[in-house]
């Protein structure tokens, strides 16, 4: 489990479970996901960088799983990574994520999942500002803000 208010160079990785507490069905996610949706957090695919009205979003809050609803990152972790997706130093509280090693792509990353339904929801890397030196490159498509 990632620890919370240090610097790293590296991320540490977990092994993503077998079962949820939130599980569908591929057809049942489709019928309950918007489509970019769906192929972001059940195909692991990754939006394109700027598309994200999130980019944008400044407002107190947070950030949810769009397919689960649990809750992933506070506004006051977000910050402008100039990558052209949201970004977060942190999630909101340890356990709501799990990482693991994404070797896609021809290179090696840490892969960002939703703890409660599995869901793909970004990469995690050690080039993010203090306090914790982490960037949380997390697809907006992923998220659904939720204002104070």
């Amino acid at each position: 489990m990632p620890i919370f208010g240090t610097t790293r160079t590296k991320p540490e990785k977990q092994d993503a479970p077998e079962h949820y507490p939130v599980e569908h069905t591929d057809k049942e996610w489709q019928r309950l996901l918007p489509p970019e949706s769906y192929r972001v957090l059940r195909q692991h695919g990754t939006e394109r960088a700027g598309t994200s009205p999130l980019n944008r979003e400044k407002r107190p809050g947070t950030f949810a799983c769009a397919g689960c609803g649990q809750e992933l990152f506070a506004s006051e972790d977000k910050f402008e990574s100039g990558t052209g997706w949201p970004s977060f130093t942190r999630p909101e509280t340890p356990g709501v994520v799990a990482e693991h090693e994404d070797r896609s792509l021809w290179m090696t990353r840490t892969e960002v999942h939703c703890s409660r339904c599995g869901g793909h929801l970004g990469h995690v890397f050690p080039d993010g500002p203090a306090p914790t030196g982490l960037r949380y490159c997390m697809n907006g498509a992923a998220l659904k803000f939720q204002p104070k």
